[in-house]
């Protein structure tokens, strides 16, 4: 009997520590997404603020570095019918590039293009855009005086679209969109030229603007509107009111 006892309690207790390995097993702890994704999110937190910390500061370009670098060029391409007002304007032109912006200025005859480069008195880096520019207005159709602001005044911008781009029109109704935004004897244009500081060229389909940001905005309107149909009185009332407000804000 007592054989019996012994061998049942050595039983019970080999099933329990079984029993016991079986409830260890099952009950490991098991990696959920929600404490990796939060382990994730703490190392980008983490991660974010070194970045923040050491961001790394760059000091502007002088012109001594600039000397230092390779000359750059900008190559401005000229249409045929520009090629006599290029050579009339030429001093013009030639002299406030050389002398003021201090680059170096040529007419290539065999590729028909007007090239600007950067030489060792140069110490302005955004002279070259500011010459490029310049040139591309002038080949546009702009006076040489209005040109120049560009080169004199940072805050202004040359907009160039397409009559179609505002409407697809063809034929007579092309030439009478464009005659809707040049006026009789280009009343009109100049109207809008005046009411908002601006220039306009209109060259066959193309419409070219130069000036700032807010009043390239609003002869840009003036002449969608006119684009699309609506009348000069409408659109003369509806710029001089965009004007007056622009002027009471400043």
């Amino acid at each position: 009997m007592d054989s019996e006892n012994t061998s049942g309690t050595r039983a019970e207790g080999s099933a329990a520590m079984d029993c016991e390995t079986d409830a260890s097993a099952e009950f490991k702890k098991v990696k959920t997404k929600k404490s990796s994704k939060r382990k994730l999110r703490d190392a980008d937190m983490e991660s974010e603020d070194t970045v923040a910390c050491k961001r790394p500061d760059f000091p502007p370009i002088s012109g001594e570095k600039l000397k230092g670098g390779s000359d750059e060029m900008r190559k401005v391409p000229v249409p045929a019918h520009r090629y006599t007002p290029l050579k009339e304007n030429w001093l013009k032109i030639f002299t406030p590039i050389v002398e003021h912006l201090q680059l170096q200025v040529r007419f290539n005859l065999k590729t028909r293009n007007v090239e600007i480069k950067t030489c060792k008195e140069t110490q302005d880096i955004g002279a070259l855009t500011k010459a490029a520019d310049f040139v591309k207005a002038f080949v546009l159709g702009f006076q040489v005086e209005d040109a120049l602001a560009l080169i004199r005044l940072d805050e202004l911008f040359l907009e160039t679209f397409d009559v179609t781009d505002v409407k697809p029109l063809k034929g007579d109704h092309l030439s009478r969109a464009i005659g809707r935004i040049a006026g009789k004897g280009g009343k009109t244009k100049f109207t809008i030229e005046n009411v908002t500081r601006t220039r306009i060229v209109l060259a066959d389909s193309k419409v070219h603007i130069l000036g700032s940001f807010q009043n390239l905005k609003m002869a840009r309107t003036a002449i969608c509107n006119l684009i699309l149909g609506s009348p000069p009185s409408k659109v003369y009332g509806n710029i001089r009111a965009v004007a007056t407000r622009a002027a009471e804000r400043f």
